[in-house]
């Protein structure tokens, strides 16, 4: 596997993956994604700036994650304080033909990774209340449930937020 940053011409590859991962993910319950979002306008704003990263196995984009510092407003009503510099990972995603691989669990070591590299402490992400892989998945990197959220991006959600600090390992 190699986890690398996308490019421009990852674009049709990546929406490929993202158009295979949102109908299971409805299917399953799961609506924080749908035909709208995310779209290739998203991952192109990730790719210029420099924050979008592929997970590659054979040549094929397996993964991808967005690892970047944004920070949604409503994660003050977590209990985090949103003004204290973290690296959030959003836009998580694996194509449904390399699930169980350990592609998720790797983006986010590269999330780890761009926090220590740039001397950063929190870690930060969160998932959909119906997304029990992931709520499985971060508490057994490290992650520490914080709380339950609402986006005002995306309304009727509900949202839990996940955090791992480094500076207490």
């Amino acid at each position: 596997m190699v986890i690398r940053r996308a490019h421009l011409n990852d674009i049709p590859a990546i929406m490929q993956l993202i158009n295979e991962v949102v109908p299971a993910l409805n299917a399953a319950g799961n609506f924080q994604w749908d035909s709208t979002y995310p779209n290739a306008q998203v991952f192109e704003n990730d790719i210029r700036l420099q924050q979008l990263w592929v997970a590659e196995v054979g040549g094929t984009i397996a993964g991808i994650a967005a690892i970047t510092t944004d920070q949604e407003p409503e994660y003050a009503d977590a209990g985090w304080d949103i003004t204290e510099q973290a690296i959030v990972t959003h836009r998580l995603a694996v194509s449904e033909k390399y699930r169980g691989g350990g592609i998720a669990a790797t983006l986010l070591m590269q999330a780890e990774h761009e926090a220590i590299n740039r001397g950063i402490h929190t870690l930060r992400i969160d998932t959909n209340t119906e997304n029990p892989a992931a709520q499985r998945l971060f508490p057994k990197l490290g992650y520490r449930f914080a709380g339950e959220i609402g986006l005002s991006f995306r309304p009727n959600l509900r949202f839990y937020c996940y955090e791992k600090r480094l500076d207490t390992i």
